[in-house]
């Protein structure tokens, strides 16, 4: 580096089957003590391909429109760093076949300008980029997991199939950037600007929304298809569980979970805040629409009762009740039951009630009293579904023929 770029880059023009090795390298020339910036290093432009800058002391260098494809600055310190322009795109035709994409997981980002960045496929995973501007960057299908960007302009971007995986967004500024396919689970975007986010593909009419994650769900609604394929699937899985949430029974609840885990279900249990726009009752009856079956914890009972009331006269869904029953020393009478329930009994999509004495006899008979009785409900409204359908049909070719 020392005889200049150009030379540089010819000669790694003409040796790209070389690793270039400067992990652990103290390349920046800031003061280590005193934190004062002095002359930035200047690698403005250079071919860096396959470049190993692990650990790399980088702060304050000039790495702007260089080409860093593949490079591997895992850890490696680019505070304040400029990277405007710089190229991280993995290249096909790159000889050292091991090495396919631009590795910054852990890396210092701090303050650093990567604005108009190409970063597509690499991997920030746990980097650090507060304070960093990624203004019109590209990151799509980039590894964003645990990634934080507080404070950071993101503005323009393209996250389009990125992983953002309790990314960390607080206070940065996503304005106008592409978020088609990204998967984004737990955030943080608390003071985020999330304006114009669009959530169609390049080669679509563009779609804007206001809030990061919802953009996926929302593009799934506009993909009738898809949503359709989403709803049938979960249908086939989901089993909503009902009951107390005090501490003791929501133990059982939650062993009640695991145990459907085990047979492959989607369990759903709502020990958790319903929506601010929706009542407990309200988001239980939705859940219930998409639901298989339904296991109702009567066991102390108390929002169970208006639950039912939403749910068993409109829906024909089985609901499975499964009872704990506690003895009144004083009375001799079970001082848990709920009596009104059986006039739930009455539909014939509410199944009997099993009792049982403790959580081990539940999970010993799970198979045979609980699951067996609901997926058998469901075969019979399935069947049943299945012959109206044919009467329909039937009443349809006699009303055409007489016609």
């Amino acid at each position: 580096m020392a005889k200049g770029k150009d030379f540089w880059n010819e000669w790694r023009k003409n040796n790209l089957d070389i690793e270039p090795d400067f992990s652990k390298a103290q390349l920046t020339n800031m003061d280590s003590w005193l934190r004062a910036p002095l002359k930035r290093r200047n690698l403005r432009g250079y071919d860096l391909r396959g470049a190993n800058f692990k650990w790399a002391d980088l702060r304050a260098v000039d790495l702007s429109e260089a080409n860093l494809s593949g490079a591997c600055l895992n850890e490696a310190n680019l505070e304040e760093a400029d990277l405007t322009g710089a190229h991280f795109k993995p290249e096909t035709n790159f000889p050292i076949t091991w090495i396919e994409e631009a590795n910054l997981s852990k890396a210092c980002l701090h303050k650093a300008n990567l604005s108009s960045v190409q970063l597509w496929g690499a991997s920030l995973s746990r980097a650090n980029c507060s304070n960093a501007l990624f203004c019109n960057a590209n990151l799509g299908v980039t590894d964003l997991f645990e990634t934080n960007f507080s404070n950071t302009c993101l503005r323009g971007s393209n996250l389009q199939g990125a992983r953002l995986v309790r990314s960390n967004f607080e206070n940065a500024d996503l304005g106008g950037s592409s978020v088609w396919g990204v998967s984004a689970w737990d955030l943080n975007l608390k003071g985020a600007i999330q304006s114009n986010l669009i959530i169609t593909p390049e080669d679509s009419a563009a779609l804007t929304v206001d809030d990061l994650e919802v953009a996926q769900f929302l593009y799934l609604l506009l993909s009738n298809d898809r949503l359709r394929n989403v709803i049938d699937n979960m249908v086939q899985k989901a089993v909503l569980i009902l009951g107390r949430f005090t501490p003791e029974r929501l133990a059982t609840l939650k062993i009640i979970r695991e145990e459907l885990r085990k047979y492959n279900y989607l369990p759903i249990l709502f020990d958790f805040q319903p929506s601010a726009a929706r009542n407990i009752t309200e988001t239980v009856s939705t859940v219930a629409h998409l639901s298989r079956f339904i296991i109702a914890d009567l066991t102390e009972p108390q929002a169970i009762p208006q639950e039912l009331q939403r749910i068993v006269p409109h829906l024909r869904i089985p609901v499975v009740p499964i009872f704990q029953p506690s003895l009144d020393v004083q009375t001799g009478k079970i001082k848990n039951e709920w009596g009104m329930f059986w006039d739930y009994r009455e539909c014939e999509y509410v199944l009997p009630v099993y009792d049982y004495e403790s959580v081990e006899d539940l999970l010993n008979h799970f198979s045979q009293d609980v699951i067996t009785p609901a997926e058998n409900a469901v075969r019979s409204i399935q069947e049943m579904r299945r012959k109206l359908k044919e009467e329909k049909f039937r009443l349809q070719e006699r009303r055409s023929h007489k016609a």
